[in-house]
């Protein structure tokens, strides 16, 4: 009964003991990283197209005058570089618009996950 007890028994980690309910929060929060175009992989069989045409061309110049407003969401790659979840139009705006680099949130997916994000994000 005594070895159940301490079982079920939770205890404060370290970084809690020595951090405020502020640093904890802050550290749930998505942050938004400047990446390098170049790392950043397509989603492989992405279903929706990514024309160059009228509108993709407004985009480019959008991006140019004012820059990214809303970060592309990405996913690390086991050996390194990224894969996109996603952002694809603005991806290839930002290459029209001879950027280098673009604002993204980086996060930890499964396939299946990535998949659904993926899908949810063109609803929006």
């Amino acid at each position: 009964m005594a070895k159940s007890l301490i079982e079920n028994m939770k205890l404060t980690s370290v970084d809690d003991l020595f951090s405020t309910e502020e640093s904890r929060q802050e550290a749930k929060l998505q942050k938004v990283f400047i990446l390098p175009i170049s790392e950043i992989q397509d989603f492989p069989n992405h279903p929706y197209k990514v024309r160059d045409d009228s509108a993709m061309m407004n985009l480019a110049e959008s991006i140019r005058e004012n820059g990214v407003r809303t970060p592309v969401k990405v996913r690390p790659l086991p050996d390194g570089g990224y894969e996109m979840i996603s952002g694809h139009r603005r991806k290839r705006a930002c290459l029209l618009a001879e950027m280098d680099t673009i604002p993204a949130i980086v996060e930890e997916l499964s396939d299946d996950a990535a998949i659904i994000e993926m899908v949810e994000s063109v609803r929006l």
